[in-house]
């Protein structure tokens, strides 16, 4: 009786497996036709994506920069990413699980233009453990395991997205980006780089004294453009790129 159950439960799932997979080849095969159906107009998308850049809240989370070596790496932030992908339109991306194993999850993160089927997918591996105080603690809770893999995925998946959109519209919206910060700032300098300074602090305990060493002069001395790195060093730290 237990062999029948068994043959009849792997059948069962099969035929879940098929109809899951058959449901979601007509998903996409939806999306594929309404992108036919309704193109993008590339010069609304950009100044679509022009306009989110000008928003402060954006700006200040839109580039990430931190050193390597004797050199210095910018780009554009996971935020970003993903306002360039919405005002792009008709581009499907983001995070599936695709098998979870004992102790870790194999995950592909993907970005996919469904108007020119350009495509860039990324599969990786997720151990279901973190390091906290010094030691690493296995995960078990499906909540934060899928906490983890969402987490692990979103630089691959902002990857992807800047491997499908054109450079010049992501190097046009990052300059904008920086013309905001430069611009629009709202509050004298002065209380904008304290309070920029307090923040480092209190959430990554890089004391003034440290940030100064970074630049080579006081604080008393930034200017606007320092400001600005400062920002990008920030969002560096809490997209994990440094």
């Amino acid at each position: 009786m237990s062999e029948l159950q068994a043959q009849y439960n792997h059948q069962n799932n099969g035929v879940i497996g098929q109809a899951a997979s058959s449901r979601e080849m007509e998903e996409v095969k939806g999306q594929i036709f309404m992108a036919r159906q309704f193109p993008r107009n590339v010069f609304q998308s950009e100044q679509r994506i022009l306009d989110a850049c000008k928003r402060p809240s954006l700006a200040q989370t839109a580039v990430y920069r931190y050193p390597r070596g004797k050199t210095t790496v910018e780009g554009p932030s996971i935020r970003l990413a993903e306002v360039l992908a919405q005002n792009w339109g008709n581009l499907a991306f983001g995070v599936k699980e695709l098998e979870q194993r004992a102790g870790e999850s194999v995950a592909m993160a993907y970005a996919w233009d469904l108007e020119t089927n350009v495509r860039q997918e990324k599969v990786f591996t997720v151990p279901h453990s973190r390091k906290a105080n010094g030691k690493i603690v296995k995960l078990t809770d499906p909540r934060d395991i899928y906490e983890m893999v969402a987490n692990q995925g979103a630089r691959r998946v902002r990857a992807c997205i800047l491997g499908v959109i054109p450079g010049d519209i992501v190097e046009a919206a990052v300059a904008e980006c920086n013309k905001t910060l430069t611009g629009n700032n709202k509050g004298p300098l002065k209380d904008r780089i304290a309070n920029a300074l307090s923040t480092f602090k209190n959430q990554y305990k890089v004391t003034q004294e440290m940030i100064e060493d970074r630049f080579g002069y006081n604080a008393e001395a930034f200017t606007e453009i320092d400001y600005v790195e400062l920002i990008k060093i920030f969002n560096s730290l809490k997209d994990g790129m440094s």
